[in-house]
């Protein structure tokens, strides 16, 4: 194709400006008057959902990429380790076996996941999240202020909590050891 007929089919430059310029004053517009309802209570469009929800798996995959669980990742310590962690930190939002949903977990957009159900999150996956947060959907980023071995902990825990009896939840949680400050305290770098 020569470049004569090519310049034919194609837009000018101005008529592109000009819709560019355009497309920017409306999405201005959009965003200026508040079009898109951000309640928490006021759920996304389909089409909004389906993209965030592809954007945070896409993510998630991406990022987790590389990281090498620890080998002792079922060690009944990380385990014990865990379950104070999960219970001090986790269970509001994620709930665990034979938890009935609490207020904070019933006010969450998007909700949170019930971390006793089935997972498709990898190991390293689950650290990635853990550790870093996830935007606009109330996950915070622990590993601001937990150490990696714990951020580990709190992994080996919810990797066991699908298929935990509720009686077998309330025992872990009630023998974990220590508190939360002792746990942070024998960590390399906290006081």
């Amino acid at each position: 194709m020569d470049r004569e007929t090519m310049r034919r089919h194609l837009p000018s430059w101005p008529f592109t400006g000009a819709l560019a310029a355009l497309l920017l004053i409306l999405a201005s517009g959009f965003v200026y008057f508040g079009i898109y309802n951000i309640a928490a209570d006021a759920p996304h469009t389909p089409m909004v959902y389906t993209l965030l929800e592809s954007l945070r798996d896409r993510s998630i995959a991406m990022h987790a990429q590389g990281i090498k669980p620890p080998a002792d990742l079922n060690a009944p310590t990380r385990l014990a380790s865990g379950a104070g962690l999960y219970a001090e930190m986790c269970w509001s939002c994620h709930l665990g076996p034979g938890v009935e949903r609490s207020e904070l977990s019933q006010g969450l957009y998007p909700q949170a996941p019930e971390l006793a159900k089935a997972q498709d999150l990898s190991a390293a996956q689950q650290f990635w999240v853990v550790k870093h947060g996830v935007k606009l959907s109330a996950m915070p980023a622990w590993g601001k202020t937990h150490p990696d071995p714990l951020i580990w902990d709190i992994v080996a825990f919810v990797r066991r909590l699908p298929g935990m009896s509720p009686e077998e939840y309330k025992r872990l949680v009630a023998s974990a050891p220590g508190d939360h400050a002792e746990m942070m305290r024998d960590m390399p770098g906290m006081k």
